[in-house]
């Protein structure tokens, strides 16, 4: 089983896609592929990319039945926490971070 979620690309690449994957949701694409067309299709989507981005889940011999892969900008990242592999989530901004305190900041 092999899942693969793609932001900002062409509409080439999602095309691609179809021809081997359901897209049940706009990006989210998932099918039951051997490993020889899920990498192929893999190289074909990182090599057009461009600003784009893409997670991959598929099948793997692991404690999780599963491997990550990812290319380009994505909002989260790939963490491995003792051999598991984990997805953050980038922490949003503090005050102290967005800049100088807000009036009601400074009276609290």
């Amino acid at each position: 089983m092999v899942v693969l979620m793609i932001e900002r690309v062409s509409p080439g690449v999602r095309g691609e896609l179809t021809r081997w994957m359901l897209e049940p949701q706009a990006g989210v694409f998932i099918g039951n592929l051997s490993g020889m067309v899920r990498d192929k299709l893999w190289e074909e989507v990182c090599r057009k990319l461009k600003d784009g981005a893409a997670m991959m889940f598929h099948t793997a011999n692991t404690e999780q039945g599963y491997d990550i892969q990812f290319s380009g900008a994505t909002a989260r990242e790939v963490v491995d926490f003792e051999g598991l592999k984990l997805i953050r989530c980038p922490p949003k901004l503090t005050a102290s971070k967005r800049g100088p305190a807000s009036k009601n900041e400074a009276n609290t």
